[in-house]
């Protein structure tokens, strides 16, 4: 059964998983492309090294950490690091006060997320590792 709801139709289940509508998807996917482009512009204006920007793009994935002691922990330390507002915040912090090394760190977390966004990856959920805002990741459960 389908719920239709202003021209955007989303399964039952859609609507009860917590995950937005495909359609919704798609856009924070493209938005996140777009963010992933940002931060990496951001990093080279900066003058980064772009030898470093591929390892550092991978950094802010230590947050998964917390998946050791359970999901409701992982997913708290997870998404501490991958959302905008701490990037943001970051990058704010290092283009106010002048600290190269803090502005960096904040473009790369704005391209960090911005990339796992484009790749499907969202949020987590503190129900499993695989649930996130975007949906369900990997292979469903037989």
């Amino acid at each position: 059964m389908t719920v239709t709801t202003m021209s955007i139709t989303t399964t039952k289940e859609e609507a009860r998983d917590g995950a937005a509508p495909a359609s919704t998807r798609t856009w924070l996917r493209l938005e996140g492309a777009a963010a992933l482009a940002a931060g990496i512009a951001l990093y080279g204006w900066l003058g980064a090294p772009w030898l470093a920007v591929l390892p550092l793009l991978l950094v802010p994935d230590i947050s998964m950490v917390g998946y050791l002691r359970g999901p409701r922990l992982g997913a708290l330390t997870y998404n501490l690091f991958h959302n905008w507002a701490i990037g943001l915040a970051v990058l704010g912090l290092g283009l106010a006060s002048g600290i190269g090394a803090v502005s960096v760190a904040g473009a790369i977390l704005i391209a960090h997320v911005g990339m796992d966004r484009a790749l499907g990856y969202g949020l987590k959920l503190p129900t499993s590792f695989q649930d996130t805002h975007l949906g369900r990741i990997g292979k469903r459960e037989a």
